[in-house]
């Protein structure tokens, strides 16, 4: 009989059932959504290893007909990065990789569909400079790891020479047969297990909010049915019925809603990453546990928020003062979390993985405490708000009569905004852990650039000199000096470069060109005596040679007379004080240059726009294999920033949930106020007041959902950085922008409900059958 209530009500009930399914299928849609990530992960992982070709071994196949040389030529474009390979078949049976058809010939690319766009656009004007081959095909999917993926392959001439298993590798097939896994780090995988726990967690409420739609009108109608002869018990289980007819019609919409953002996913880029609509397939088994999960909610629910309501046949008690909520079983949930959670205070990342059902358990204890707490809160605060203007007393009046309801609209923000702090603080307190300094001095130089060995780096240096937004540019030729050609006992660093860029590594006493110095007592150096290296007529060897090792060049030099001394200090390379020798270019033989490989530092003029791109263009007409490279100060570990993107995708999905569902939420309160809203404009009551009056409803339990937020926040969080072992410390902006994103977020869903409610407050309203 529930389920034909919620279908068979006519214009009433299929309102209030379509609201529900609504409102539930967008939870159901996120669930699902997150049941496939990680099958997206894992098919991105598959697609990614698939087409390894670069494995930095120095085991290299030999030359054969089944063999390719491939070149990382990848690139970076404004802020996203371009994968790109060159290609040279050796053979009729060369490897092809995945998602080509045939390799492209010299002056010929593969490209990506989201790069054959960029390229074919005015944005994309830049980088067509640096890839002017002709488009002749797209890679499949196979081939790409997102339907965004920037990616390209190039027909090459001329690799083998430069086969160093770097950047150049010759390869007979795609994959990584000795791939290892990293080990896993027990605060990398606490910090999965809470973005997970801390995204879902809203989304549950939600649900749960979801399905008491209509609760009053439902009520109204369950005391009709008594009074037709229906017991309570059978009262209570119409409604449980109808509960479940909705929560079953809103996995139909939560499976269309998800089919729908399946296929949108394919066009959408969000923080970088993408993919394509066949890589989210959710688990069956988690699909199956969503099915089935969601209507045994919808209905535990309905039975729950009935205990304290008695149906009779002439009214629903609820109409009276409700009695006051109990505070004390409320404390106990958040205080049952912490004491699940107390046990793994200190261990850090030396004492193994943290145990996952403890840390599930506490967060969603903690979480859930705001959903139990908010009610008796809103409740406590209300009761005891004094007088004001008509609009804050019809507000304050409603909020007393109905708090629940006001705290069942926030309680999602609320867990939301308690995660996010939680999490804020979590990353912000070890996020130093997973950083770490680069040596660059940015203030010293901006970019760099690498050129292939035994590429005159003069040359090099005034392209990049008449390069707009290029300041000054230092180059140098770099190798090192072994005191045998085999298994040196002592080495040291050789730098060939003009008297200007000499300087800026060195202190000299004078230089011109010709003059030859070895730097004393350098950081670099340690352990390595420069006075007795440097004696004339002293034979060492560029580019020694090791056992094990491919042999190398072994390019005897011998020290000329009247090397010059000279000062460390700190300079462009590495952030510390560079040894070695120094040479100008009149003084370095012809016979080094094959060993050297050279470098240009790029002082730049960043107001100039898209100056780093205008440096790659020149680079890459330099020379294919020149890699011009951005400092940076620090850098962080791949794995953390993963995680961080992840919870931003993430985050995002559920900001777009709760601004939905909220409005979804909305405008089921203002359709059941709509013949008191009527009633009122009928007596006289300004459109005004009343705006302000939903206004100020909304406003109040908001400001106490987040600070309630933030004090749970801001615990889950300490407690989280003393389990990981961690200094406890507070990041206020973060707290405060987490606070203030939530509260945004209402303030929208709140304005977009204003026309709805206009319309709402006319006197026809009043009409009835």
């Amino acid at each position: 009989m529930g389920v034909r209530f919620a279908f068979t009500g006519g214009r009433e009930g299929w309102t209030r059932a379509v609201l529900t399914a609504v409102g539930v299928g967008l939870g159901v849609a996120l669930l699902l959504l997150t049941t496939a990530i990680p099958n997206a992960l894992d098919v991105r992982h598959e697609r990614e290893a698939a087409r390894t070709d670069i494995t930095f071994t120095d085991e290299q196949p030999a030359k054969a007909d089944d063999t390719l040389v491939v070149a990382n030529v990848g690139t970076d474009f404004r802020d996203d990065t371009v994968r790109g390979r060159a290609l040279e078949p050796e053979g009729p049976r060369a490897p092809l990789p995945p998602g080509v058809e045939r390799f492209p010939a010299k002056g010929e690319m593969v490209v990506s569909p989201a790069l054959k766009e960029l390229l074919e656009s005015d944005s994309g004007a830049l980088l067509r400079e640096r890839l002017p081959d002709r488009i002749i095909g797209t890679i499949g999917e196979e081939g790409l790891i997102g339907s965004a993926e920037l990616a390209y392959y190039q027909g090459a001439e001329g690799l083998a020479p430069h086969i160093d298993g770097g950047r150049v590798a010759r390869i007979d097939g795609y994959g990584n047969p000795n791939a290892t896994s990293e080990r896993s780090d027990p605060v990398l995988l606490l910090l999965i297990l809470v973005v997970f726990v801390v995204l879902l967690m809203p989304v549950a409420v939600f649900i749960a909010a979801a399905v008491r739609f209509g609760g009053e009108r439902r009520d109204r109608r369950l005391a009709a049915l008594r009074l037709v002869g229906s017991d309570s018990g059978m009262t209570r289980r119409i409604a449980a019925g109808e509960a479940l007819a909705g929560a079953v019609l809103g996995l139909v919409f939560g499976a269309g809603f998800f089919m729908i953002g399946r296929q949108l996913a394919g066009t959408a880029e969000v923080f970088r990453i993408s993919v394509f609509p066949s890589y989210l397939n959710p688990s069956p088994l988690l699909a199956l546990l969503v099915a089935v999960a969601v209507p045994a909610a919808a209905v535990l629910v309905t039975l729950f928020a009935l205990r304290g309501v008695v149906i009779e046949p002439l009214g629903v008690v609820r109409a009276g003062r409700p009695p006051r909520r109990r505070l004390w079983w409320r404390l106990l949930l958040p205080l049952a979390g912490l004491v699940m959670l107390y046990p793994m205070i200190g261990n850090g990342r030396d004492n193994g993985e943290f145990n996952q059902y403890l840390v599930t358990g506490g967060v969603v204890l903690l979480l859930v405490g705001v959903t139990a707490l908010l009610p008796w809160i809103v409740e406590a605060v209300v009761a005891r708000l004094g007088a004001g203007g008509v609009a804050w007393q019809l507000a304050v009046r409603r909020l007393q009569l109905s708090s629940g309801t006001a705290a069942r609209m926030v309680n999602g923000i609320a867990v939301a905004v308690a995660g996010a702090i939680a999490l804020q603080m979590l990353f912000a307190g070890v996020e130093d852990d997973y950083t770490r300094p680069t040596g660059q001095d940015v203030s010293l130089a901006q970019m760099e650039v690498a050129l292939p060995d035994g590429m005159p780096v003069t040359r090099v240096a005034d392209k990049l000199r008449d390069t707009e937004g290029v300041k000054a540019v230092y180059g140098y030729s770099e190798g090192y000096l072994g005191d045998r050609a085999l298994e040196p006992e002592a080495m040291t660093s050789v730098t060939v470069g003009d008297c200007a860029a000499l300087r800026e590594m060195a202190d000299l006493p004078s230089c011109t060109d010709g003059d030859v110095f070895a730097v004393r007592g350098a950081e670099w150096d340690t352990g390595v005596d420069m006075a007795k290296l440097a004696e004339p007529g002293r034979k060492l060897y560029l580019d020694p040679s090791y056992e094990g090792s491919p042999r190398s060049l072994e390019i005897p030099w011998t020290v000329p007379q009247g090397v010059k001394a000279a000062e460390p200090r700190r300079g462009l390379l590495a952030g510390i004080d560079r040894g070695g020798f120094l040479i100008t270019p009149e003084a370095m033989p012809d016979t080094l240059v094959p060993a050297l490989a050279g470098h240009a530092y790029l002082r730049l003029d960043e107001s100039v726009p898209d100056v780093h791109d205008r440096v790659r263009n020149t680079t890459a007409a330099v020379h294919p294999l020149a890699d011009a490279m951005v400092w940076a100060a620090t850098e962080r570990t791949g794995r953390f920033d993963a995680i961080r993107t992840g919870l931003f995708v993430g985050a995002a999905c559920v900001l777009a949930l709760i601004g939905a569902s909220l409005l979804v939420s909305q405008l089921e309160q203002l359709r059941e106020r709509k013949k008191l809203l009527s009633a009122l404009v009928a007596f006289g009551t300004r459109r005004r007041t009343l705006s302000l009056s939903v206004l100020w409803q909304t406003a109040i339990p908001i400001a106490l959902g987040l600070l309630l937020a933030m004090v749970v926040g801001l615990t889950l969080g300490t407690v989280l950085l003393k389990m990981t072992n961690t200094p406890v410390g507070v990041d206020w902006t973060g707290v405060l922008a987490m606070t203030g994103i939530g509260a945004a977020v209402v303030l929208v869903v709140t304005l977009l409900s204003l026309p709805p409610l206009l319309r709402l407050m006319r006197p026809e309203g009043l009409r009835t059958e």
